[in-house]
């Protein structure tokens, strides 16, 4: 059979071939014409490569993958896969010669800007970008936030922080059983929350082969539907578990003749792989990298010498990619074949990084939620913070089993809170996103996938409630500051783009965070050490306090902090000044691009980081929002053609493309785009 590619209204690629390693070839293809210019500039971050054409602002990333091993990683992984499941193996080979024809003919406005031509993909390379893509998800640099606040204000002060924080990753995921829907089949919903890119981190595509039928999510630059997908008689959906699956040690190291030696648990003094890498800076002279890995892990901080400030530490990080050779591409295959939750369930057991609960639902009326990934069995200490790698008791004893979970009055909720992961994590995300979308799901008794934009586009913001207690308790103020007060608390707590309300709350708000952050007794957090840039938004004083500002303000005791204090200024100062417009003339969107148009403004957004509508800003630091809902589907068992799906800017990759934005007006308003499988509504581009 001849594989042939088709186009929906959309642009969205529609695959058909005769055998499954044939339809990854066509997925590369499309995906290299597509996203040509994405592609390559993951392959370049996955390997270290791309300041090499975006300059000095890429450095600190390309440092850290260096250090970290990520290409190396993901080729001793390839290894292992093609020794295990070369079957799997050939199919990523199929996809990665797919890519490479599609680059060949390449012609992307951005590579003529940059002078860059496109590259060769290895046969590793797809499972390098997923590493790269995913090493940040379990948010290790939170342990050397935790380190700071525990060495300045006390162990008890790490729970006043305790937010998901300035994390990469979030989602909200609901499934709703068939006695909750009105076609008695069960709908599954949501939205992964990431940062917002430009091609967007989630391709929409078809694929469709003598083996299976499937539509869903795939991530430009590896084969297959991992996340979110649909056969027709199965669909699955993740949201991130906020496991906690990767260790920090600190290590003793000593330069010899011959290297570096690292000291062990059992006192002994052993050789560390070590070698030294040239990264080459677009205008800037090269720069040298050293690369340290010890029986741990690599290096990711720190050396012999310790940090650049002279704070001598030296920290190495332990994942388990790096120790298993697995990054879980056993379950992607069988994921795609999958007929029903027991053959999902079956798939995941093989899935790796990163953890994630996983719903599913399939057409016989089975249901599934569970958490998949490889979590180590460890010390509490491991979990927490840094750990000596020269003291026993530190080391690995095989993994968890997988939590499973059930529904509750036949609905089941996931938005990253405490829920069947709570035994793998140590910090979550607070429960408002999961409680509002619990509550909304009872103001029916029946549910359509029609009906799902509802939930996706509320912007209540349960999270306001101590600052607003905080406003009511005020007296004696001016009488600007007073109106302002009275405004806010009678505001209905929506963060709606044309809200002044919402404009106000977030200016007060911001305020409180600025003078909390300034306040002596966090003074030793405003400079922590020398670690390397790539870790420093998890150490940023103000959005730490921005996110976790609902505990600091309900706390019984802050450092001796008159917290009424704090907001009566901070009420005043915004009372006194030019009052805002509406939250959407500052809260924006900002799309990361490799290469950044800073005179391209984004639209205006509702929502916010506590809201359903999580468009995540920094309160205290900024209004614009660079994280949020990078997709949006809704999966229907009664008929997958009453599916629907969303993405911020469009289908395809390419700047002045007809489908480079075309979506992004239907994202703005919550509006999806149905699901098309019959290839009779599909025009057919050609064939391959």
């Amino acid at each position: 059979m001849i594989t042939e590619i088709y186009r929906d209204a959309w642009g969205i690629p529609h695959l058909r071939a005769g055998s499954a390693g044939a339809l990854a070839r066509a997925q590369g293809q499309v995906t290299a014409r597509d996203r040509a210019w994405q592609l390559e500039v993951e392959r370049h971050r996955a390997q270290g490569t791309s300041a090499a054409f975006l300059g000095t602002e890429a450095l600190a990333w390309d440092r850290f993958a260096r250090q970290a091993r990520l290409d190396d990683t993901a080729g001793r992984c390839f290894t292992a896969l093609e020794r295990r499941d070369p079957q799997t193996a050939d199919w990523v080979r199929a996809y990665v010669d797919g890519v490479n024809e599609g680059l060949a003919g390449a012609d992307a406005p951005e590579f003529a800007r940059v002078g860059l031509e496109p590259g060769r993909w290895e046969p590793w390379t797809p499972l390098a970008v997923w590493l790269a893509t995913h090493i940040l998800f379990a948010g290790f640099p939170a342990k050397l936030w935790r380190e700071e606040v525990v060495r300045h204000l006390g162990a008890d002060a790490v729970r006043l922080f305790a937010t998901d924080g300035p994390g990469t990753s979030g989602s909200n995921g609901w499934l709703v059983g068939g006695e909750r829907t009105t076609t008695g089949a069960a709908i599954i919903a949501g939205d992964p929350h990431r940062f917002i890119e430009d091609p967007g981190v989630y391709q929409q595509i078809h694929l469709s082969c003598p083996e299976f039928d499937v539509v869903g999510l795939a991530v430009p630059g590896v084969p297959g539907i991992a996340h979110f997908g649909h056969t027709g008689t199965v669909a699955w959906a993740i949201t991130n578990a906020m496991a906690d699956y990767q260790d920090l040690y600190r290590e003793r190291l000593r330069r010899t003749g011959a290297g570096v030696e690292a000291l062990g648990p059992d006192g002994v003094w052993r050789r560390a792989a070590r070698h030294t890498e040239t990264v080459r800076v677009a205008g800037e002279a090269p720069v040298e990298v050293e690369v340290i890995e010890t029986d741990r892990g690599p290096l990711i901080a720190g050396g012999p010498e310790g940090l650049d400030d002279g704070t001598p530490l030296a920290i190495s990080l332990r994942h388990p990619p790096r120790v298993t050779e697995d990054l879980g591409f056993g379950a992607l295959l069988p994921l795609l074949r999958a007929r029903t939750v027991g053959d999902v369930d079956q798939a995941l057991d093989q899935w790796a990084e990163p953890v994630n609960v996983v719903q599913a639902a399939d057409t016989a009326g089975g249901l599934l939620h569970r958490v998949a990934g490889r979590v180590p069995l460890r010390s509490e200490a491991n979990r927490t913070r840094l750990v000596p790698a020269w003291e026993p008791g530190h080391d690995w004893r095989g993994r968890h089993d997988a939590p499973r979970a059930g529904l509750t009055d036949g609905v089941a909720v996931m938005a990253n809170q405490r829920g069947p992961a709570a035994p793998l994590g140590v910090e979550f995300a607070a429960t408002h996103r999961a409680d509002r979308i619990t509550a909304l799901l009872t103001e029916k008794d029946r549910w359509s996938s029609a009906d799902m934009p509802v939930i996706h586009m509320d912007t209540r913001l349960a999270s306001a409630v101590p600052l607003l207690d905080h406003l009511e308790a005020l007296d004696g103020l001016t009488p600007e500051a007073a109106a302002l007060r009275d405004t806010l608390l009678r505001w209905d707590r929506h963060m709606d783009a044309d809200s002044t309300d919402a404009a106000l709350y977030a200016a007060v708000r911001g305020a409180v965070v600025r003078r909390l952050a300034a306040h002596p007794a966090f003074a030793a957090l405003t400079s922590p050490p020398a670690y390397p840039e790539v870790f420093l938004p998890w150490l940023a004083l103000v959005p730490r306090i921005g996110f976790a500002l609902e505990h600091l303000l309900r706390a019984e005791e802050l450092y001796g902090i008159d917290r009424a204090e704090i907001v009566r200024a901070a009420v005043e100062e915004v009372a006194s000044g030019d009052l805002p417009g509406t939250w959407g003339d500052t809260h924006r969107l900002f799309a990361w691009r490799a290469l950044t148009d800073t005179s391209d403004e984004g639209p205006g957004l509702s929502g916010d980081h506590d809201c359903v509508l999580c468009t995540s800003a920094v309160p205290g630091w900024t209004d614009v929002s660079a994280r949020g809902p990078a997709a949006r589907y809704v999966w229907d068992l009664a008929r997958r053609e009453d599916s629907y799906w969303v993405v911020p800017f469009g289908a395809s990759g390419v700047p002045g493309s007809p489908h480079h934005r075309d979506q992004l007006p239907l994202w703005l308003r919550g509006d999806l785009v149905p699901v098309v499988t019959d290839w009779a509504l599909l025009k057919k581009e050609t064939d391959v």
